[in-house]
């Protein structure tokens, strides 16, 4: 690829659309529809870093950590870096048993609504074809376009197609091989693999201290873009890192290059970002295994995972039970977010049992319920109940523990969707939002039924609270009351 030219064409696209390379018209870019409908997307996480199955998708890093647990696990199967380093592991990807269609299929009984593949990881091996490197799933590994099939298979079933980079983290990744000689990470054969692996360091924080040089930021631009231009995602998801200030030109550039080339296509797309890496309203707050503590008025997302400890599949993979991550979606678009869940199959193609049951356990769940998240909006308060959520990143490594008072509520129209966190022994569900003295609906209640239950509960002010009688017992995962309203 001639990476000059393409340079000067990402500066003409610029110069020549509606939106500039400034934060003031970036924030003019308006949020897509279908993102605020769809509150439910699947995440992929898979790699060549699937293949060593131990640690996580850090492995690739940690592997050439002197005395890490990636490290002996690696010296003790695998041997000597200088023998065995991770490009040795690129022609054991080969995703002999990954079938889109059939993935495609599940993402779908699952209701999802978007896909969002993960394009490159820190790793630098590129899940697609390229035109700027040779290290890419279509030359190497699988020797497949695997972001082009999971996008045909998207399209084929009304699910937009996103996209994930994670390329920024490059610049340092693989800096622990440069603490030994005598790896491959220091063979110049190998570099357009391994990256600069700048700033040999023990020491996480200082990486906030190392900024990348221009070279690897107009590389970073150019792989962004290229994946804009030959998928086309109406959604493109950025890790952290890009945070650090010498990215942000190019965090603009690329943002002003997208926003112009969706414009161009008629297409409505959006940014999603963590860490204010993109200022306040040009792209959408993305909160990593985390939440909100309440409603924002900016509409955001949260993306977790499956497993508890890792992105990518290991065989040591602890998975959460179905009816948490449904109590993340739900908490979630109570707030007006959406939630970006993440799977890791197997390097052969395969996702994993316990994750086809999850995705299956939520499909089931949605097909009843999803009156009650697609395409509503906030109420007026997000829920009720002794149960709170702590904002912020990581905070997805215990359960929270719901009770029978835990309510969350989203609305569409003339109805108020209250979704009971974990139903009552006796099937009484007390809303003390919903009371006179409440404050919140002064409208008269016309009616109310059990989505997915063949009852007709009885419903009554009592005290500060409302109280609904459905006779309904023993229902294990979250129960909606469709409110209709005058």
């Amino acid at each position: 690829m001639d990476r000059k030219g393409y340079l000067r064409e990402i500066e003409k696209v610029i110069a020549q659309g509606p939106y500039r390379d400034s934060w003031e018209s970036l924030c003019e870019h308006p949020m897509p529809d279908w993102y605020r409908k769809a509150k439910f997307g699947i995440f992929i996480h898979w790699g060549v870093y699937s293949v060593p199955e131990f640690g996580s998708e850090w492995y690739p890093r940690h592997m050439y950590k002197e005395n890490s647990r990636e490290n002996r696990y690696h010296l003790k199967k695998y041997g000597a870096l200088n023998k065995f380093g991770y490009k040795d592991f690129i022609p054991e990807f080969r995703a002999e048993n990954f079938q889109a269609d059939e993935w495609g299929e599940l993402f779908q009984a699952a209701g999802a609504r978007f896909i969002v593949p993960v394009g490159e990881h820190h790793d630098g091996f590129q899940m697609y074809g390229s035109g700027l490197s040779r290290w890419n799933a279509v030359q190497m590994g699988p020797k497949r376009d695997i972001l082009g099939e999971l996008k045909e298979q998207a399209g084929k079933r009304g699910m937009m197609f996103g996209a994930s980079s994670h390329r920024a983290e490059h610049w340092w990744f693989f800096n622990q091989g440069r603490l030994h000689g005598d790896t491959d990470v220091c063979d110049p054969e190998y570099q357009e693999l391994y990256g600069p692996a700048a700033g040999i360091t023990r020491d996480q924080d200082s990486l906030y201290d190392n900024p990348p040089d221009e070279a690897f930021l107009e590389d970073w631009l150019l792989r962004t873009c290229e994946m804009v231009d030959r998928y086309r995602p109406g959604l493109l998801y950025f890790d952290w890192w890009i945070q650090v200030s010498a990215f942000k030109p190019y965090l603009r550039k690329f943002a002003a290059y997208y926003y112009n080339r969706s414009y161009e296509w008629g297409l409505q797309t959006a940014i999603a970002a963590k860490f204010d890496s993109y200022v306040h309203g040009s792209a959408v707050k993305d909160v990593e295994r985390g939440k909100l503590g309440g409603i924002s008025p900016d509409f955001w997302q949260s993306d977790t995972s499956t497993a508890r400890n890792s992105w990518c599949y290991t065989k040591d993979s602890i998975y959460k039970p179905s009816e948490e991550i449904l109590w993340d979606l739900i908490d979630v678009v109570s707030k007006n977010g959406a939630l970006l869940l993440n799977i890791g199959p197997k390097a052969d193609g395969t996702i994993t049992e316990e994750e086809r049951m999850i995705l299956k356990d939520i499909g089931a769940w949605l097909a009843i319920n999803g009156e009650a998240v697609y395409g509503t909006t906030y109420w007026k308060i997000y829920g009720e109940g002794p149960t709170q959520m702590k904002e912020g990143h990581f905070q997805d490594q215990q359960a929270p523990v719901f009770t029978p008072e835990d309510i969350r509520f989203t609305a569409r129209a003339n109805y108020i969707y209250a979704i009971v966190m974990r139903w009552p022994v006796d099937g009484i569900v007390r809303i003390h939002s919903l009371g006179r003295g409440a404050g919140y609906l002064a409208s008269t209640i016309r009616n109310i039924r059990v989505l997915g239950q063949e009852c007709s509960p009885l419903y009554e002010y009592r005290g500060d609270w409302l109280e609904v009688t459905t006779g309904l017992k023993e229902l294990k995962l979250p129960v909606i009351l469709k409110i209709e309203i005058e």
